[in-house]
Parts: structure tokens; C-alpha cells; sequence
């Protein structure tokens, strides 16, 4: 039987494969720049080392209700015959080699998925952990009016070119927060850098936020979104790490100060503290900080064990150091924290 490779990733919920071989790179969710007059399913485009590359909105070509981004999302940019177009997913899992016989191509009351159809799906993988819908990145790409009528033929390749083109256009992620905005601009910065193809395979990522002048990193996917602290309301008879519950979007957040808990002074912390939003197995919180800074790529080899000195009674709780900036950055296990940290309080208390 012939084997294809497929890229395995999730959206919404669901499980999706593209061909291997179609697959370009992948990278996290950077800034994108909206187009006038561009496919819906077109959220904007991103200057990939000049050139700029249109990115689709996969929810949205596969006939289904569009969402807010989250930084946690990926983008894959494919190559098919030349031409790169990136789609936006939640989260990408792995590669896989199937097999003939793992693919059904009748979906529906036996009807058979022809080739020349312009069906976006080629099939269904029956698989331990589900079913996998398997793409034709040929008619999710050709079959629409993007390729033609939105790249033009001449793509500014000069960053004073590129830098005017993307200042006409609209914003990107309207309701971001400031934080979120600023993380999402700097990886657009970061891809317009004329560098090699960076091989993300076995790296960390990770979010970098401030407390009391200090860095500290932990896992990017337990983050769901940043936001600014507003119209806390106080919980009476509760530990004083727990500050209250906030109102987003209709969600009520339990908000946590984690200083306590590293040997922080909470009463240095800042004012003008954010939140961020953390989700770790079925628990929710917003958890403190005083400045979100970055997004980055850790190397297994670059983190460094827990100096003696700063071994204590919240040493469980770090995973180790690593250099960032002029400094040491902590490396936080933020699940444990939540989980066996003692911030939860128990309601039947």
C-alpha cells in the first residue's frame, strides 16, 4: 500500500490533516495586515522575509463562523506550485504516515470524494484516537477567488516598500489587548527578518511576563488570552493571594496573585497590573503580572538548573533558569502552581 505524510493539527475542536509535503514551515500567530476588498476568508497578510504571503482564515473557507485569535494559535504555510498561502489553526500536533487502507473517501451515503471534485476534504482517517479529516490543499486553495485577484505581481520587497504598503492597510485583531497586540507585533517583526527557515522542532515556547522587576517564563499553550484588571470585586473570608472576580466577557475569572507563593513582596506590585488568563486542565484563573514582554523559543540546552542559593520552600515550583535580556529568567511550572499551590480556594470551605 502507498504512504502519504500528513501534518496533523486541531481547529475548533477538530482534527485535520494536510499532506506533508505541501507544508512549507509553521510558527505561532503573528500580526497580520487586512487587505481592502480581500476574500472573506482572507485575514490579512504577513511579510515573510519579503514576501508577503496571504493568510486564510480556515474556519471561515470551510463554510463555518469565524473567532477571535488566540496567541496560542499557529499558522502553516503551504507551497503549492509556487504559490504560499498560510491558514491559521489552534494548535499542531504531529506528522503522521497513513496508509490506503486507513482512508475512507465515502463520506456521505456512500458518495465517493473524486479528485476533480471541488470537495476541500480527500478523505477520513479511521484512527485509535478518533477520525481525522484529511484536506485537498489544491481546491481549499484554487477554489476561491484569492490567489489571483489579491497578491499583485509586483511584491514590495524593500522593507521602506513594505512598510509603507502594510500602513494603508486596516488593524489586525481589533479587541487584542495592549499586551496581546504587542506580542503579536513583535513575531511579525521577527518573520520579516531576511534569515534561514528557523526549525522549531524540540523547542519551548514560552511566554515572558514581569513581576516585581523580575522575568519569569512558563508554558505559552496554558495562556489564553491577556487582559487589563478592571471592576474587581472582592470575595469576603479568602486567602489574601485571592483578589476577586472579574467579569470577562460575560465569564467570571477568579483573580490570583502568585507572588506570595515565589517569595515576592506583594506589596511592591504594580498598580497598573495585568491579568492573564490561564486555563489548565478544567481549572480557569487570572493570574497577576505587572508587564507581559515576550514570546519565546527556549532550548532544551539553554535552561539551567535552580541556583543553591535560591533553594527554599517554592523551589518545587520552578522548573529552572534561563538567560533572557541582561538577566536570569525563571522558568515557572505554572500547572503545578495552580494545581498544588494552594490558590484555589475550596467552596466547601
Amino acid at each position: 500500500m502507498e504512504n502519504k505524510s500528513y501534518l496533523i493539527f486541531e481547529l475548533n475542536g477538530s482534527r485535520y490533516g494536510v499532506e506533508a509535503f505541501c507544508v512549507q514551515e509553521i510558527f505561532f500567530l503573528p500580526e497580520l495586515t487586512p487587505i481592502t476588498d480581500a476574500p472573506r476568508d482572507i485575514v490579512g497578510v504577513v511579510n515573510l522575509r519579503g514576501n508577503i504571503v496571504p493568510i486564510m482564515d480556515l474556519e471561515v473557507r470551510l463554510g463555518h463562523r469565524t473567532r477571535e485569535f488566540q496567541l496560542s494559535d499557529s499558522v502553516i504555510i503551504l507551497d503549492l506550485q509556487g504559490f504560499q498561502i498560510g491558514i491559521i489553526v489552534n494548535q499542531v500536533q504531529e506528522v503522521l504516515d497513513l496508509v490506503a487502507e486507513e482512508v475512507s473517501t465515502e463520506l456521505l451515503y456512500g458518495r465517493k470524494i473524486s479528485d476533480n471534485s471541488h470537495n476541500f476534504l480527500s478523505g477520513v482517517a479511521k484512527m485509535a484516537g478518533g477520525i481525522v479529516m484529511l484536506l485537498n490543499a489544491k481546491n481549499l486553495v484554487y477554489y476561491s477567488d484569492t490567489v489571483e485577484a489579491l497578491i499583485p505581481e509586483k511584491i514590495p520587497k524593500s522593507a521602506q516598500e513594505t512598510e509603507a504598503f502594510l500602513a494603508t492597510q486596516r488593524v489586525f485583531c481589533p479587541h487584542a489587548t495592549p499586551e496581546e497586540r504587542a506580542i503579536f507585533r513583535l513575531r511579525a517583526e521577527n518573520l520579516m527578518l531576511s534569515t534561514s527557515r528557523q526549525d522549531f522542532a524540540g523547542l519551548t515556547p514560552l511566554a515572558v511576563i514581569g513581576l516585581n522587576g523580575e522575568y519569569f517564563g512558563f508554558e505559552l499553550e496554558l495562556v489564553r488570552e491577556f487582559t487589563d484588571l478592571r471592576k474587581i470585586t472582592p470575595i469576603p473570608c479568602t486567602p489574601a493571594h485571592i483578589i476577586g472576580n472579574m467579569n470577562l466577557r460575560g465569564e467570571i475569572i477568579t483573580i490570583i496573585d502568585i507572588r506570595s507563593l515565589l517569595n515576592l513582596s506583594v506589596a511592591g506590585s504594580s498598580t497598573n497590573a495585568k491579568a492573564m488568563v490561564i486555563h489548565v486542565d478544567d481549572l480557569v484563573a487570572g493570574v497577576t503580572v505587572d508587564e507581559v514582554f515576550d514570546v519565546m523559543y527556549l532550548q532544551p540546552s539553554d535552561m539551567r538548573p535552580v541556583p543553591a542559593a535560591v533553594h527554599s520552600s517554592n523551589d518545587e515550583y520552578l522548573r529552572g533558569t534561563a538567560p533572557y535580556r541582561e538577566k536570569m529568567m525563571s522558568i515557572l511550572d505554572m500547572s503545578k502552581i495552580i494545581t498544588k499551590g494552594e490558590l484555589i480556594v475550596n467552596e466547601e470551605i
